[in-house]
């Protein structure tokens, strides 16, 4: 899951990125453009009910392309990301659009 909400920085969105607790893994980290793509820099935590999750800021308006990496080795697509595209290997990419969704 992908959580979103206002920053108190102007121009930010606070995006949270969340995998289940079922999910086995000894380390994930989020791989994507918003940290060029470095293998270790965001590192996901399990919170007390054992979900893995990473909070990042991210600037409004854009669209950054995402996967995370499982224990240094498998990558894995986020289902519920914004979108997706499909990158120059034939693999699957997910985009998140640091974008807030206007109430109903």
């Amino acid at each position: 899951m992908i959580h979103k909400r206002c920053s108190v920085n102007p121009g930010k969105v606070v995006t949270v990125f969340e995998i289940p607790g079922t999910v086995w893994a000894d380390r994930i980290n989020l791989v994507g453009d918003f940290n060029n793509w470095d293998r270790n820099s965001l590192p996901l935590r399990q919170d007390r009910q054992e979900n893995w999750q990473v909070e990042i800021e991210l600037e409004a308006g854009r669209e950054y392309r995402f996967r995370y990496l499982f224990d240094g080795a498998y990558w894995v697509y986020d289902w519920h990301a914004d979108k997706s595209i499909t990158d120059s290997v034939g693999g699957c990419n997910s985009i998140v659009i640091a974008e807030l969704q206007p109430a109903i």
